[in-house]
């Protein structure tokens, strides 16, 4: 089988080693989550419940009018305690539901519904009402995603099995644990959108799993033609537009969409939990993560209830070195927020806790761009990191737009490979928030 890639990119040493070879572990028996109630890509949603309400594991909490909404279960069967702000994992306080558990179990789940019968806009709403969302990003809401306008017919579906982030392991566990109910998602997105061909994109070092992937498809494919691709070990060859340009050669235009080159791209986990939603009636209500890092005694990947405090996962289910402790990150070292304590929600999409020491934390002195060029080599997205930085440095906002800041996509693949330490990640997101502000300032003007 070829090996494909895009160009540019880093190589990141990978520290998988620390937990690919550890069996996932449900975490039950949780006595309290803080259940974040914004958690997806797009408007906002309200409660609809109060304090001193009684709710079942499953069940709606908060919901939303408006296309780009996704409702809120209960993760745990319990009493709402407290709904009040509360430090997340962007660092910033926002709304969460918070329940205390009881000593019964039940749940709330959807009817059980056949994702191959039933009607497109009756499993679109299923897709909705599950509250799925993108476990791999940003969590944009996949009821919409699969639902592009009629004149973007979509070709392909893609799955992003890739999980190029350093560290993180879950999506390799659950592709080597559960292939069916992977398998059968993508199936799924596959019928929901119309899709003839499906790809997965797995890089090379995880083509262990093609046998237990070939099987599952054989057994689990409906009838829908899906492949494997082998990607090289390559970061970020897990990101959405890398992903397209590896597998099929097509790139998707600045300022685009895959739908704009008829793809859908979907994460492992994602196309799980489709699964789950039409075989169990299973809303979003467990995370996925792997849990792992140099001051962390105990790597393994966790499956845990949606708003389980990172802190609680210690001592009983995990261990640390205290002593080590220098940061620690929701989701991959590239791309994840270090946070300021373990006193933070994991949410839908935390892929990963890490658990950083200080070799693995260290912080560089930045000092004076050399110009030799190596940001440029490594922009996966065919920037000039070097020439946006310095349009940022003198606030020309139109001159770092006309470069490409807005299609930067934040992988850190540039300040990792700056000899100069130049944390231009950094001044990228700041910088794309002022573009967008500057356009909104226009806009209105106009």
């Amino acid at each position: 089988m070829a090996i494909k890639s895009f160009r540019g990119g880093a190589h990141p040493p990978e520290h998988k080693e620390l937990s690919e070879h550890t069996a996932i572990k449900i975490v039950q028996g949780v006595k309290q989550v803080v259940i974040p109630i914004n958690q997806h890509f797009g408007a906002p949603i309200q409660p609809l419940v109060q304090v001193g309400d009684k709710v079942k594991r499953g069940q709606k909490i908060a919901d939303g009018d408006g296309r780009m909404t996704v409702p809120l279960h209960a993760s745990i069967t319990g009493t709402v305690k407290k709904i009040e702000p509360r430090m997340q994992a962007n660092n910033l306080e926002g709304p969460c539901i918070i329940l205390e558990a009881t000593e019964t179990d039940e749940t709330d789940f959807l009817p059980i519904l056949d994702p191959f019968t039933c009607t497109v806009k009756e499993a679109l709403a299923r897709v909705r009402e599950a509250g799925i969302i993108g476990i791999g990003g940003a969590g944009f809401p996949t009821h919409v995603k699969l639902a592009p306008p009629p004149d973007k017919p979509i070709e392909f579906v893609i799955a992003n099995a890739a999980e190029c982030e350093p560290y993180l392991t879950i999506d390799q566990r659950v592709m080597e644990e559960s292939p069916g109910s992977f398998i059968d998602g993508m199936a799924i997105a596959m019928r929901i959108v119309g899709a003839k061909k499906g790809l997965i994109g797995l890089e090379a070092n995880k083509k262990h799993l093609v046998p237990i992937l070939e099987q599952a498809i054989d057994q689990k494919n409906h009838g829908y033609d899906i492949k494997i691709q082998l990607l090289a070990t390559k970061y970020p060859q897990g990101g959405e537009k890398m992903l397209i340009t590896a597998t099929i050669g097509r790139e998707v235009p600045s300022g685009g969409l895959p739908m704009d080159v008829g793809c859908v791209v979907s994460n492992v986990g994602t196309l799980r939990a489709m699964s789950d939603a039409f075989r169990e009636g299973k809303p979003l209500i467990d995370t996925g993560l792997t849990l792992t890092g140099g001051a962390c005694k105990t790597p393994q990947n966790l499956v845990v209830p949606v708003g389980m405090l990172a802190q609680d996962l210690f001592p009983e289910i995990a261990s640390y070195d205290e002593t080590k402790l220098r940061r620690i990150v929701m989701g991959g070292p590239m791309m994840g927020p270090a946070v300021p304590s373990l006193n933070i929600p994991l949410q839908k999409n935390t892929s990963g806790l890490l658990l950083m020491d200080a070799h693995e934390a260290k912080v560089f002195t930045e000092q004076s761009c050399i110009r030799c060029g190596r940001c440029m080599g490594a922009c996966a997205c065919r920037l000039s990191p070097a020439l946006l930085a310095k349009a940022l440095r003198e606030d020309d906002l139109t001159e770092a737009e006309a470069i490409g800041v807005l299609d930067c996509i934040e992988c850190g693949s540039c300040s990792y490979v700056c000899p100069a330490h130049i944390q231009l990640v950094q001044r990228f997101r700041v910088g794309k928030q002022l573009v967008r502000a500057k356009k909104q300032k226009e806009a209105k003007r106009a």
